[in-house]
């Protein structure tokens, strides 16, 4: 790939971006969203979020679905999820969730994989 297709590239992954960032801040107050579609769109973060950390919990670098103890992943994750139902609280959560993830690799509990 040459200098000016990189360029060319970038230029319109730019205005693309700034198209569809500003398309609500320009035309915004003339389109008003139903209620119903605003009660779905709170539950879209948590979705996203969802779809991002499920399938690594779930699936090895080979692809495989891994539902077994020796996914210190796994393990972590719903280390992480009762904590969060314990103590309702988002940074702890994520330091929890990570602090018991680095012990199960540092101490070789589940031996090589993950």
């Amino acid at each position: 790939m040459s200098d000016w297709e990189i360029w060319a590239t970038i230029g319109v992954l730019c205005v693309a971006t700034a198209a569809t960032r500003s398309s609500f801040w320009l035309i915004g107050h003339r389109v008003t969203i139903p209620p119903r579609v605003q009660e779905m769109l709170r539950y879209a973060p948590a979705c996203a979020l969802a779809a991002i950390i499920g399938p690594d919990l779930l699936i090895d670098p080979q692809g495989q679905v891994q539902l077994t103890i020796a996914n210190p992943k796994l393990l972590a994750g719903l280390a992480a999820l009762a904590f969060y139902l314990w103590r309702r609280s988002m940074l702890m959560t994520i330091i929890f969730g990570m602090v018991v993830f680095t012990l199960l690799r540092v101490l070789h509990v589940f031996g090589q994989g993950a």
